[in-house]
């Protein structure tokens, strides 16, 4: 329940600086009657403030009065300084107190007498601290103007455009709570959205990762395949070497290089004797040639003929040319003798040697390397140990990568999100569609109450017509199966209407939330009422206030009817300054 308590003002409108409380924490009706003694003294009832009452409670709760007021004019024009409204109310059990004011501007709300925010120098305002007040009353300002403040200065709501009456009625009806339920949800949804595109984004992130990471794994193991074939093929090798060594006759083997090593000289003592042979059958071939020429010119000088030119000779001259022919065939014989010998000797060298045979065969290249047979042996199966026990450097780089560096890509969070996604989709649908049963049930369960009130509220008012509100959330009017609009009833038709319609929203409205102590009607009973209309009026406020402990306040310039509640509350306006008649001890 709301339960407001108290409003004191100070320098608001034409309150002075002298503070003015009033007490709404009762169960009756108060008459609010003015007593305008700036008039001649004739007691005026008109421009004494009774109306700043409601503008300064609509102020303390939403910052701003009940009509287009500019909040500087709200301050009292003499004083012009040092406004103040405080208001003490009560929701759910918790206390609070609203101090708003200008000139110094001023917001402090108190929750349990605990100061919630601190003065704000530069604006008196703050958007954070008024959404936490209106959020406790779960009134907007409309609303308030509609079901607690009810006065001549707000708009009827079938005067309203369309579209205003819609905003309203769905404010009623819990509608734009779905609105608001919506909004929340397309903010969830909208971090969703977000949440999924990141989540998205951190999957091809780690899925690109894991790619570039297997295939430096696919490059490791490449390497790894080359290295453990070139490491089998040298373990082979060298078991093949061993064994091929193991198998061989070290003293044949080095009977067999030192064999080799004699075949190699005899071979090439053969194969010199051979070239020498070749030589000299080569040198003898021309010594003869030589020969054979030499004894045709001697044949030639012998017969007294030149043997180049064929010309005769003397005897000296011939002499001289035999003789020297002679010794150069003696030379020539000379040296076809030695080549003789030469030849004789290289003959005996073959025969001595006889025939060479085959080569024999050996393992080793040299007798160094067959006399260090056990040695290499021994070498072997160290290198053949050492290379058997060599590690894979690849495999250790590939299982950390596998183990460490490839991240699991699980879609267990992406699939959750997208089944929120889902699901706060079809909660927007069932909140914001036209066409939603939840929208509907509201509208229908809510709309049917609404009626009910309203055509209560009628009938104990005494108006005659008929009017119901329609699903699309319209308004009918009909009087004698007549359909009329707002604007064909009378003065007085239409401020029973506005009464009931008001008193069937509050209805409404605390069905909804939770019951409010207080409600204001200005000067509404003085609009065109006839007498039964005041008299049914104020008997369905006095059973209001009785049986449903409300404080309802009643302005009004009917003197009339001070005789016809119990408690009046006098508003005077003296020196230009407004008081009230009440004992509301202020502090």
């Amino acid at each position: 329940m709301i339960q407001i308590k108290n409003l004191t003002v100070k320098n608001f409108m034409s309150v002075g600086a002298a503070t003015q409380g009033i007490d709404f924490d009762r169960s009756d009706l108060t008459l609010v009657l003015g007593e305008n003694l700036d008039l001649g003294g004739d007691g005026s009832r008109n421009g004494t403030g009774k109306t700043t009452i409601i503008n300064a409670l609509s102020y303390a709760l939403y910052g701003q009065a009940l009509s287009n007021i500019r909040k500087d004019n709200l301050v009292n024009k003499t004083n012009g300084k040092n406004m103040l409204v405080s208001l003490d109310f009560v929701v759910g059990g918790q206390t609070y107190r609203i101090e708003r004011g200008r000139k110094p501007n001023v917001l402090k709300f108190y929750i349990n007498d605990q100061a919630q925010t601190a003065t704000d120098e530069a604006q008196g305002d703050s958007r954070e601290t008024q959404q936490a007040i209106e959020r406790i009353m779960n009134m907007s300002h409309d609303m308030f103007k509609h079901v607690l403040a009810l006065n001549t200065y707000t708009e009827p709501f079938l005067s309203l455009k369309a579209n205003d009456q819609r905003t309203i009625i769905e404010q009623l009806l819990g509608i734009t709570l779905l609105s608001e339920r919506a909004d929340a949800i397309k903010e969830l949804n909208r971090q969703t959205k977000d949440a999924i595109q990141a989540e998205e984004f951190r999957i091809r992130a780690v899925q690109e990762a894991n790619k570039r990471i297997e295939e430096q794994i696919e490059s490791l193991r490449k390497r790894q395949r080359l290295w453990i074939a070139k490491r089998d093929e040298d373990v082979g090798k060298l078991e093949q070497a061993i064994q091929d060594l193991e198998h061989i006759d070290i003293d044949a083997e080095v009977q067999a290089h030192r064999d080799l090593e004699a075949y190699h000289v005899k071979k090439k003592s053969l194969d010199d004797a051979g070239r020498y042979i070749r030589q000299i059958d080569a040198d003898d071939v021309k010594l003869n040639k030589i020969l054979e020429k030499l004894k045709t010119e001697i044949a030639a000088l012998d017969a007294h003929q030149c043997h180049s030119c064929g010309q005769d000779l003397h005897d000296d001259k011939q002499d001289e040319l035999k003789q020297a022919k002679q010794a150069l065939v003696q030379e020539t014989a000379l040296q076809l003798l030695a080549n003789h010998t030469q030849r004789t000797e290289h003959e005996d060298t073959i025969a001595q040697i006889g025939v060479l045979g085959k080569a024999p065969i050996v393992f080793y290249d040299s007798l160094e390397q067959a006399l260090n047979h056990r040695n290499s042996v021994e070498t072997l199966r160290k290198d053949l140990s050492t290379r058997s026990a060599e590690v894979d450097p690849y495999e250790e780089q590939i299982s950390d990568m596998q183990g460490q560096a490839l991240q699991t890509v699980t879609y267990d969070v992406l699939n959750e999100l997208t089944r929120l996604q889902d699901h706060q989709e079809f909660l927007l649908k069932l909140l914001t569609s036209k066409d939603s049963f939840v929208r509907k049930k509201i509208i229908d369960q809510n709309l049917s109450y609404l009626n009910a009130r309203l055509t209560h509220y009628l009938d104990r008012i005494g108006l005659p017509h008929t009017v119901v509100f329609q699903n699309d959330l319209t308004v009918s009017i009909e009087e004698l199966g007549r359909e009329l609009d707002f604007d064909n009833l009378s003065r007085g038709e239409r401020t029973r209407l506005i009464l009931s319609m008001s008193w069937a929203f509050r209805d409404v409205w605390e069905s909804l939330y939770h019951p409010i102590n207080l409600l204001f009607i200005d000067e509404l009973m003085d609009n065109g009422l006839d007498s039964q209309g005041v008299e049914n009026g104020l008997g369905l406020l006095k059973k209001m206030s009785r049986e449903r402990h409300k404080s309802i306040w009643l302005v009004s310039h009917k003197d009339e009817l001070a005789g016809r509640v119990e408690n009046i509350l006098k508003v005077v306006k003296e020196n230009g300054f407004t008081t009230y008649n009440t004992d509301v001890d202020l502090a």
